[in-house]
């Protein structure tokens, strides 16, 4: 049994991944690549003068490997459910077990709809500001809450908003990730 689940492996999915990761929980990410940063173009990325959305795909999936995310690269996830312990993921091969559950899937509410989180009037996935679902420990992101809004900075944003609420949970206090140039220097060298 790992920490956190997560189904998609877009923006949202991968933030949620190095959020979590970075700051000691076990994660897995399952992504079979059908992520719309293949059709993008990034000029309206803080932070990204322009970028490739494949390029991007690239980096951060090298970002989350390097901390050590258990990514399940071309693995679908074809169901998910509550259990006592937490959730339960499904794919063709095996069943995945954890604690908490991020959904990350884009426009594609399926899965969400299937675990029985509540919907909005636009038939996207109700959460709150932490981007928790009606279910309890069960988080949705991106596309999937928003009916319009599909912009990677945001769905980047909603995942770090969901591995926050995480941290909190375990913490048993308000968590910040807020890293000083003496963090970085500690994990990449002084020439970082």
């Amino acid at each position: 049994m790992t920490d956190i689940l997560i189904v998609g492996g877009g923006p949202a999915g991968l933030s949620a991944a190095l959020f979590a990761q970075k700051n000691g929980l076990e994660t897995t990410v399952f992504d079979t690549d059908g992520t719309w940063m293949h059709k993008a173009h990034l000029f309206n990325y803080l932070g990204v003068g322009s970028q490739d959305g494949s390029a991007f795909m690239e980096t951060a999936r090298s970002q989350v490997d390097s901390f050590g995310v258990d990514r399940k690269q071309g693995t679908e996830v074809t169901d998910v459910q509550q259990t006592d312990a937490g959730f339960e993921v499904t794919t063709e091969d095996d069943t995945y077990q954890a604690a908490y559950l991020v959904l990350a899937t884009g426009a594609n509410r399926d899965l969400a709809a299937s675990l029985g989180c509540d919907m909005t009037d636009e038939d996207t996935v109700d959460v709150d500001v932490t981007m928790e679902t009606s279910v309890n420990d069960a988080y949705a992101t991106g596309g999937m809450v928003r009916a319009e809004e599909w912009q990677a900075v945001i769905s980047a944003g909603d995942g770090a908003a969901a591995a926050l609420n995480i941290l909190t949970k375990e913490k048993g206090e308000h968590f910040h990730d807020f890293d000083t140039p003496a963090d970085a220097d500690e994990m990449f060298g002084p020439e970082a």
